[in-house]
């Protein structure tokens, strides 16, 4: 048996289907099963980190589990973990704890890592960049005029598409051996401006990006983010204005076929963007 937190969101829910589609069986963990949306052959089990006394029952005969990263709140899950003779633990990290100043995203993340090491349960750690999905925040500015905005329009970066970040996680979980800590990109550097160029022409409207300053930004990200990790998103795509080009870490030795271009990503999220 193999449990999948964080379940029904981008990544999980990827990671359930290939693991369905590897003929695994599969325990589902969320807040509220009654909206999951799963396939009916999963088990759904309701739980929560920052409640760890729910946590029990849906470790109860697993072998092995995918770990979303709830920052701050892993202690509650890992405790139970060892308690129920845990195999393998796949923790979605990300790239920025190789960086050399990991700064406030990073050192969340490498926080996480550590207690998953103290735990003295094997792991791998799942460690993309950028989220293809976060793109997902332009939809409203698309559909209200075409009009993208933000800081650093040629900030390029090489974005992974959700799928991919799920079939790395699911090799991990299925390998006979622990695999090594996997850090991978999407196959594309690109910039904010070739992104947009891409969703319009995929999606058939028109859409631009129009540049704003760094306050602006802030302003914006802070009603989503900490102020921390605004910071951290900003110093991000100023350094990627500033280098040239993103490095090209492919997951294909991973997963075994070629991951998915940013174009494909639209394609299979265009209902998304339309909404």
């Amino acid at each position: 048996m193999i449990l999948v937190t964080g379940s029904t969101g981008n990544v999980g829910r990827n990671i359930v289907r290939e693991l369905l589609a590897a003929g695994e069986q599969v325990r589902a963990l969320t807040r509220n099963p009654a909206e999951s949306g799963l396939p009916p052959e999963v088990e759904v089990f309701e739980g929560d980190f920052t409640k760890p006394d729910t946590l029990p029952a849906a470790l109860d005969g697993v072998q092995r589990a995918f770990v979303f990263p709830v920052l701050g709140a892993l202690e509650g899950f890992l405790q139970h973990a060892v308690r129920n003779g845990l195999d393998r633990l796949v923790l979605l990290s990300s790239t920025a704890v190789t960086f050399p100043d990991p700064g406030w995203v990073g050192g969340a993340h490498l926080r996480n890592e550590t207690e998953v090491l103290a735990s003295g349960i094997d792991a791998t750690f799942v460690r993309p960049t950028v989220f293809m999905a976060n793109d997902l925040a332009w939809a409203g500015q698309i559909a209200q005029g075409g009009i993208v905005r933000g800081p650093y329009p040629k900030a390029a970066m090489a974005p992974v598409d959700e799928r991919d970040i799920g079939a790395v996680a699911a090799a991990a979980l299925l390998s006979d051996e622990p695999l090594d800590h996997v850090s991978f990109t999407g196959p594309e550097s690109l910039d904010q401006v070739e992104r947009v160029r891409i969703v319009s022409e995929v999606l058939g409207v028109k859409a631009e990006f129009e540049e704003i300053s760094r306050a602006q930004a802030h302003a914006h990200l802070v009603h989503h983010m900490p102020d921390l990790a605004a910071e951290f998103l900003l110093d991000q795509l100023k350094d990627a204005a500033a280098g040239g080009g993103a490095e090209i870490l492919s997951p294909e030795p991973v997963i075994g076929r070629p991951p998915h271009t940013y174009a494909s990503w639209v394609e299979h999220r265009i209902a998304d963007f339309r909404r």
